[in-house]
């Protein structure tokens, strides 16, 4: 496919930030994040929201070509708790924390009445009936106009130009990216510009939207707990994960205060 130069048609430096480790993360809130796009979404074609945590802010602390992927995109959202905590320990007061699933459902129940149109990209034909069969229970008349599940290896260029086609000709307000960080922020980086909708990276939301993985209690997400929550889940996944980025983390973010 041919480069595409994307030309963002909102003033990005409206968004404020609080720059993480080299990462500019939204210094907002659920309630901003739901009016910036109910006022602004026909003019967000194109571009790519990344919902960020510990994992992907360590990850971009540590590679110069995702932390340009995360910092040149729409704006890097707060999922993580502790990115939260240390916002506001930076004077971002107003700083909340949006979870990819949260900010799903608080779309998803504005949908119906706003007439938007919705396209899941990513993980598995079961995980994507399912959630399109929850979410079209759960959210009547809401316009789910399309699905895509990747094979487990990098598109031809003939696969992926089908794919962009398929997506545009839905007319998809919301394109929902379900890959996992980084797979899903180094796709959305490389179609800026080339599909015609909102990219937002999930990360896990379109399985906990299946039913297929519940959500901590609230009182664990409340206290930035999520992710002790998510290790008694997956142990063998996350263990090694959570020991070493949450340590680097600490240390980096608040004890030297990058």
């Amino acid at each position: 496919m041919q480069d595409i130069i994307y030309r963002r048609v909102v003033d990005k430096s409206q968004i404020p930030t609080c720059n993480i480790m080299g990462v500019d993360i939204a210094a907002i809130n659920m309630e901003w994040i739901l009016h910036y796009l109910t006022e602004n979404i026909k003019k967000l074609k194109g571009d790519y929201i990344c919902v960020s945590n510990v994992h992907t802010t360590v990850l971009s602390y540590e590679e110069d070509s995702y932390r340009k992927i995360q910092n040149e995109g729409l704006m890097a959202l707060p999922d993580g708790g502790p990115l939260c905590t240390e916002g506001r320990r930076r004077g971002f007061s107003a700083m909340g924390r949006i979870a990819g699933p949260d900010l799903m459902q608080k779309v998803f129940e504005i949908s119906p009445q706003r007439g938007y149109r919705h396209f899941f990209y990513g993980s598995t034909i079961e995980i994507l009936q399912c959630l399109c069969r929850n979410v079209s229970e759960k959210y009547n008349g809401i316009k789910i106009v399309g699905m895509y599940s990747p094979p487990f290896r990098e598109l031809t260029l003939e696969e992926d130009k089908n794919v962009v086609r398929q997506i545009n000709d839905s007319e998809a307000d919301f394109v929902w990216i379900g890959l996992g960080a980084p797979k899903q922020e180094i796709f959305m980086a490389k179609h800026q510009g080339k599909i015609n909708g909102l990219m937002i990276g999930v990360g896990a939301g379109f399985t906990y939207h299946a039913g297929k993985l519940k959500r901590a209690p609230k009182w664990m997400q409340e206290n930035d707990l999520e992710w002790f929550y998510r290790l008694l889940q997956e142990p063998g996944r996350l263990f090694g994960r959570y020991g070493r980025t949450n340590t680097k983390f600490l240390w980096n973010a608040y004890v030297r205060g990058k």
